[in-house]
C-alpha cells in the first residue's frame, strides 16, 4: 500500500492524493508501515478528509494540508532521511503532530528537531490525537487557503530544546549559538505580542518539559522586561532559562512525566538535574559563570532549603532568584495530561505563600506579569 486516500475507506494506492478543497480539514497522513498507516487514517476518517502516504514511498504531497500526522520508528534512520526529503513541504503546514511509540527523549527530541510541533508518545490514543487536531479557528482558515504560516519564533526555540536534550543524551556537541538565538526570538515576540499570547501559544503545541523550558524562558523575559533589566542581563537571564533544565535529559521519562507522588528514590533522582546540567555545561566556552551558576541554583531558596547545595541569603544571586521565581510559576500553570491548568491567580498565590524562601520585594514586582501583563 503506497498511498491511501480516505473519506470513510482507503481508494487504490494508484490514484494519489486529490487537490479537491473538501468542507472538512484536509490531514495529511505518513506512515512507515501500510498498518499503521491505515490505522491512523481510520482513526482520523470521521472527521477528516484524510490522504495517506508510506514514507518509503515517492512523496506526493501536492496541497499544503490543515495538518500532517506522522507515525514512524525514529530510530531508524530511512525513516528520519524519508522526513527529512519532505522538510520543505512539512514547514508549510501549522500543524505537524508526530506519533512516537517509544517514550524516550532520544525519539521526542528527535520528532521535534525534524519539525513536530506536538509528539505523543507511547500507544495510540484517539482522543487525544483528535483533540490536538481540534482547532476550528485553524481548520477553518487552514481548510481553505492551505494552512497559515507556522511561527518562527516557537518553531525555533523548540527545535533548539530539542537538540540541546539529544546532544546530552548521545554525548554531541551542543549549540550554543543556536540555543541563544532561540531565545532572542522568544524576547522579541514577547516584546512584540506579551507574555499572554506566548503561554497559549506553547500550551497549545507542546507538552512535558520541552514545554516548560519554553514557559519558563517566556515568562523570565517578561519579568525581565518588567523590571526593565539591561539588554545583557536580560541575554544572560534567556540564556539561563533556556538551558536550566538541560540536567534533566539524563533522567527517564517515565519519572519526569509520572501523574503520582514520587517516591523517595524518584525524587532524589530529580533532584539531581541542576548539577548534572552545570557538570554537561561547564566545558562549553560560550557558557559564561553566571549562565552556569543560574542552570545549578535554580532551585535553591533563601532560607537554604534548596538544593543541590543548601544556598542561602545573598549567596543566591539576582539572575537565579528571578530564574526560580520564574520556573516554580511556568511549573504551576503548565499544561499536563495527568492534571488541569492552574489559574494564574492561584499559581501567584502559592508564590505569595513561599515567605523566607523567595525575595519578597521579586514576588511583589511579579504580580504584573503573573496576573496583568
Amino acid at each position: 500500500m503506497q498511498n491511501a486516500r480516505t473519506r470513510a475507506s482507503p481508494v487504490n494506492a494508484d490514484s494519489g492524493p486529490r487537490t479537491t478543497v473538501s468542507a472538512r480539514p484536509f490531514v495529511h497522513v505518513l506512515a512507515d508501515s501500510s498498518d499503521k498507516l491505515a490505522g491512523i487514517c481510520s482513526a482520523l476518517e470521521r472527521k477528516f478528509t484524510v490522504a495517506g502516504e508510506r514514507l518509503d514511498a515517492e512523496a506526493k504531497l501536492s496541497q499544503v494540508p490543515y495538518a500532517i500526522v506522522i507515525r514512524a520508528e525514529l530510530r531508524d534512520f530511512d525513516n528520519i532521511a524519508a522526513i527529512k526529503k519532505r522538510s520543505g513541504k512539512l514547514a508549510k503546514v501549522t500543524k505537524r503532530i508526530f506519533l512516537v511509540e517509544h517514550s524516550s527523549h532520544i525519539s521526542i527530541s528527535q520528532a521535534y528537531a525534524l519539525g513536530a510541533t506536538l509528539v505523543l508518545a507511547g500507544p495510540i490514543d484517539k482522543a487525544k490525537l483528535l483533540a490536538a487536531l481540534a482547532d476550528p479557528a485553524e481548520a477553518t482558515s487552514g481548510s481553505a487557503t492551505g494552512a497559515t504560516q507556522p511561527d518562527d519564533a516557537v518553531e525555533t526555540a523548540a527545535t533548539a530544546v530539542a537538540s540541546m536534550f539529544t546532544a546530552v543524551t548521545l554525548g554531541e556537541p551542543l549549540d550554543v549559538d543556536g540555543t541563544k538565538d532561540a531565545g532572542r526570538k522568544i524576547a522579541e515576540r514577547i516584546t512584540e505580542h506579551g507574555l499572554s499570547e506566548w503561554l497559549t501559544t506553547v500550551r497549545r503545541h507542546h507538552e512535558g518539559t520541552y514545554q516548560h523550558c519554553l514557559l519558563v524562558t517566556g515568562v523570565a523575559i517578561d519579568f525581565g522586561l518588567s523590571l526593565g533589566v539591561g539588554r545583557t542581563d536580560l541575554e544572560r537571564l534567556y540564556s539561563a532559562a533556556m538551558f536550566h533544565d538541560i540536567g534533566k535529559a539524563q533522567i527517564p521519562l517515565a519519572i519526569l512525566d509520572k501523574p503520582g507522588r514520587l517516591s523517595a528514590d524518584e525524587r532524589a533522582m530529580i533532584e539531581t538535574h541542576p548539577a548534572a546540567g552545570y557538570d554537561f555545561l561547564k566545558d562549553h566556552d560560550k557558557i559564561t559563570p553566571e549562565i552556569l551558576d543560574a542552570v545549578r541554583h535554580h532551585h535553591e531558596y533563601l532560607d537554604g532549603s534548596g538544593y543541590p547545595d543548601a544556598l542561602s541569603g545573598e549567596s543566591i544571586k539576582d539572575v537565579v532568584r528571578i530564574l526560580t521565581i520564574s520556573d516554580i510559576f511556568a511549573a504551576l500553570i503548565e499544561h499536563r495530561p495527568y492534571k488541569p491548568t492552574m489559574p494564574r491567580t492561584e499559581a501567584y498565590n502559592i508564590l505569595c505563600g513561599m515567605t523566607g524562601k523567595l525575595e519578597k520585594a521579586l514576588v511583589t514586582s511579579f504580580k504584573d506579569i503573573a496576573l496583568t501583563r
